[in-house]
């Protein structure tokens, strides 16, 4: 068994490559590593890319550019636990630019289809209360928004 822990494999069609530097602009913790290219043996274009190795906040991926055969869904999304407001404001926007969508409840997907959970300080311990009143008040407030908005959501939680 290997020590090495996970590497995230991303499944592209044939834009890995632009991916990762998507990715390697918005969190500003991260590295490229090494770049694959197909031979001749295929199944891509002989020299075009096939893999690309890339770390962003200490997670190692690779982005594979297998074709069009698989896309992304919001069953898989990375969660970003953001320290404040202003931090999750920087990845909404960045993550939503270049044709990036807003969802709800903290959820976007960037531009290459991939889904994140903005998630400002706070809003977990709002909808986790251990009151069960403040919890699902905060939750309720939560399910209204796109962009979580941490002191909205206290102010549904006190309302009670």
């Amino acid at each position: 068994m290997s020590g090495n822990g996970f590497t995230t494999c991303l499944w592209f069609d044939g834009n890995a490559e632009a991916a990762a530097d998507f990715y390697l602009s918005v969190f500003k913790d991260g590295k490229l590593g090494r770049i694959g290219r197909y031979t001749e043996a295929g199944p891509g274009r002989a020299d075009s890319v096939m893999v690309v190795e890339f770390e962003i906040n200490g997670q190692k991926f690779i982005g594979l550019n297998g074709g069009p055969q698989f896309t992304f869904s919001e069953a898989i999304s990375f969660q970003i636990h953001c320290a404040d407001e202003a931090e999750a404001d920087y990845y909404w926007d960045a993550l939503t630019s270049e044709g990036g969508e807003e969802s709800v409840c903290g959820w976007v997907k960037d531009p290459f289809g991939v889904s994140w959970q903005v998630i400002p300080a706070g809003a977990i311990d709002l909808i986790s209360d251990p009151d069960p009143g403040r919890a699902a008040r905060a939750t309720a407030a939560m399910m209204q928004m796109k962009k979580l908005d941490v002191a909205e959501m206290r102010r549904a939680a006190d309302a009670g």
